[in-house]
C-alpha cells in the first residue's frame, strides 16, 4: 500500500458509512432499535477510521491540495459540492458525538430531535465524500 492508495480507501470507508447510515435509518423506522444501535455504532466507527485515514493522508502529503481537472460547468458543480461538503463535515465533529451522547444517556427524545438534523448532514457528508473522490481521482483528474 502507498500514500496514493489512501484516497480510494477513504472513499470506500465513506461509502460503507453511507450504507450503514441508510440501514440505520431503515432499522429505526421499522422499530428495530437494537439493530439500529449496532449499525449506527458501526457507522461511527467507520467514520472515525475514515477521519484517521484522511488526516494521515493530509500529513503524509504535507497538506498538498489535489487539483481538480474539470473545467466550466462541471468545475462549478464540483466546487459548490466541495464547499458544502467541507462546511458540513466540520459540523459533524460536534453533531454526531452530541447525538450519540443523548442515546447513551437514554435521553431518546433529545436523541431523536438531534438525529433529525444530524442524520441528513452526516449522510450528505459521507455520500459527497465518495463523490469528491470520484470527481478528483476518477472522472476529472488533473493532468500530472
Amino acid at each position: 500500500m502507498t500514500v496514493s492508495d489512501i484516497p480510494a480507501i477513504n472513499a470506500t470507508l465513506n461509502g460503507i458509512a453511507s450504507l450503514l447510515l441508510t440501514a440505520g435509518f431503515i432499522l429505526i423506522k421499522t422499530g428495530r432499535k437494537d439493530a439500529h444501535r449496532r449499525v449506527m455504532i458501526s457507522a461511527c466507527i467507520i467514520s472515525v477510521i475514515f477521519l484517521f485515514g484522511y488526516v494521515s493522508h493530509k500529513i503524509l502529503v504535507q497538506g498538498v491540495h489535489t487539483p481538480f481537472g474539470g473545467h466550466g460547468l462541471i468545475a462549478k458543480i464540483y466546487y459548490t459540492m466541495l464547499i458544502s461538503h467541507i462546511i458540513l463535515a466540520a459540523s459533524i465533529g460536534y453533531l454526531v458525538p452530541r447525538t450519540f451522547l443523548f442515546a447513551i444517556r437514554g435521553d431518546f427524545e433529545n436523541h431523536k430531535r438531534w438525529a433529525k438534523f444530524t442524520f441528513p448532514i452526516w449522510y450528505y457528508v459521507s455520500a459527497t465524500g465518495v463523490l469528491v473522490y470520484f470527481f478528483l481521482y476518477q472522472w476529472w483528474p488533473a493532468a500530472r
